[in-house]
């Protein structure tokens, strides 16, 4: 019974183990396919395939750096509006300024161009905050046009590995001349054109929606801007008391 009792334990490790091998070699072969699916167009489809994923890594990394600067560029103190208030009311100028100075956003850059062009004519006050406003605005806007730009050039890229795929299928179609077409002869042509197009709107998609959501905050922090700009020009026509 014992010796009974050892064959099957024996043989329920063997199950296991050519399970387990079985298991990692259906892996390994998943993974061949699919990257052989992705660069199974010939050279021409393989050259496009990488230009296209070097633009979607591009895209990727330009939208989450993008992003993260926006987010922690556009922090802003709620109080800071309202010191400036309580401080231009009771004349302390010097000590707006140094608030301005000592606070690292891009409100306090601006309203304190304007503090210190205070007791000059009010369009020299609006030009400095002005351009003030607009070198925040710039920093914000950095390299967001590339988004804009791949957002186009992926998917004509794609579309060009189309032309190119069509282009290789009826070129072996013309080569075949008398012999039997079978799709193992138009596969490369057909691959090349189904995976650059997939892969180029793919590029295109990402881009475009991170370009627009970017481009959103951009437009949301300018508008905040513009509107303590006028909150400082409300200030200034406040009588002193």
């Amino acid at each position: 019974m014992f010796h009974r009792l050892q064959i099957n334990v024996a043989a329920v490790t063997d199950s296991l183990a050519n399970a387990i091998t079985t298991t990692n070699e259906a892996v390994v072969t998943e993974k061949t396919s699919l990257f052989s699916v992705i660069f199974s167009g010939g050279i021409i489809g393989q050259i496009i395939m990488t230009i296209i994923f070097i633009m979607l890594f591009f895209t990727i990394y330009l939208y989450l750096e993008r992003l993260f600067t926006i987010r922690n560029f556009t922090k802003s103190d709620d109080s800071f509006m309202s010191q400036i208030k309580l401080l231009l009311s009771q004349g302390k100028i010097e000590n707006a300024r140094m608030l301005c100075q000592s606070t690292n956003t891009p409100a306090a850059r601006m309203i304190g161009k304007g503090i210190s062009r205070i007791g000059k004519p009010i369009d020299d006050i609006n030009m400095a905050m002005e351009n003030a406003g607009k070198q925040e605005i710039y920093k914000l806007e950095k390299n967001v046009s590339v988004l804009a730009t791949l957002s186009g050039a992926g998917p004509m890229t794609g579309f060009l590995g189309t032309v190119v795929g069509m282009v290789m299928s009826f070129h072996e179609m013309a080569e075949a001349k008398n012999t039997r077409i079978d799709m193992g002869m138009l596969s490369e042509g057909v691959y090349t054109a189904m995976m650059t197009t997939v892969f180029g709107l793919i590029v295109g998609i990402i881009a475009y929606v991170g370009y627009n959501q970017l481009v959103g905050r951009i437009d949301r922090f300018s508008q905040k801007l513009e509107a303590d700009a006028a909150e400082f020009f409300d200030l200034l026509n406040e009588p002193v008391e």
